[in-house]
């Protein structure tokens, strides 16, 4: 229990930059108070003093704003950052180096007894405010964003973002490992964000781009068949869709110099009748 209590206060520093002495962290941070008092309440939990494991663990949330429950199962160097609103369950497990920040619940969706909270792997980082909930796995170095609530098992390696939770990212190819031991080196982003997130305007006007080429297609196709049968279909060369920006007036304009533009209503000529 001892050499427990020695790991995590060391992991505090390497995940915290904040961090100054060993002095500071034991007097100023409720994370690794509550921890401390978990390892503690989770011995008489499991010698089955569980009213005394219970009190004990009230007091810890009365000073900390953390409540682990002490029948709750947790590894080595588990570190809370902030640790303001943080719920873990009774039959919750979490593995070792495990990163959780303020406002994370690990909770459950039933109030049948048995196994009815999250199970975590190793090296798993939560961000602030997420919510995992229900008796689901979350795999190895899994990464979960601020405010998402994941309700489904997550494989190793995966960033999951969005309510309800999404997979954007992650992997466990050689590539991708590399990639952690460099993010874990430098320091990983506090809150579950990464570069491959998607921008949700990005992502719907790739989407509507996409539908628009597949009715090009269409179209062509269509074009094709009618000519085929006599048809006469005029040929138009439709504008690209290049880059352009809206001025205030709302008229596009394009970035390239000496190209048209195109004319809104308040371009046209009253007297050739709009």
């Amino acid at each position: 229990m001892w050499e427990r209590i020695r790991e995590d206060l060391s992991c505090v520093f390497d995940r915290d930059p904040a961090a100054r002495t060993r002095f500071e962290v034991i007097t100023t941070y409720p994370g690794f108070h509550a921890v401390l008092v978990h390892r503690l309440s989770h011995v008489l939990w499991r010698n089955g003093l569980f009213w005394l494991a219970r009190v004990l663990s009230n007091i810890a949330r009365w000073f900390t704003g953390i409540e682990i429950h002490p029948g709750a199962t947790i590894g080595r160097r588990f570190f809370i950052d902030h640790g303001m609103g943080v719920v873990i369950g009774e039959t919750a497990e979490i593995g070792d180096d495990c990163t959780l920040y303020h406002g994370v619940t690990l909770g459950g969706t039933s109030w049948e007894k048995g196994k009815r909270h999250p199970t975590l792997g190793n090296d798993v980082v939560i961000g602030a405010g997420a919510k995992v909930l229900g008796p689901i796995s979350i795999g190895d170095d899994v990464r979960i964003g601020s405010n998402a609530v994941v309700l489904k098992d997550v494989p190793v390696g995966a960033t999951v973002v969005g309510v309800p939770g999404r997979i954007v990212g992650g992997g466990t190819s050689e590539q991708q490992r590399r990639r952690e031991a460099i993010a874990r080196k430098m320091g990983f982003d506090a809150y579950g964000s990464t570069q491959d997130m998607p921008d949700p305007v990005a992502n719907a006007i790739n989407n509507m781009l996409d539908h628009i080429h597949v009715m090009d297609r269409k179209l062509e196709e269509m074009c094709r068949g009618l000519k085929s049968l006599g048809a006469e279909v005029p040929d138009l060369q439709l504008p690209d869709l290049g880059p352009c920006e809206l001025d205030s007036g709302l008229n596009v304009k394009p970035l390239n110099p000496g190209e048209e533009t195109l004319k809104t209503p308040a371009d046209a000529d009253p007297e050739d009748g709009g």
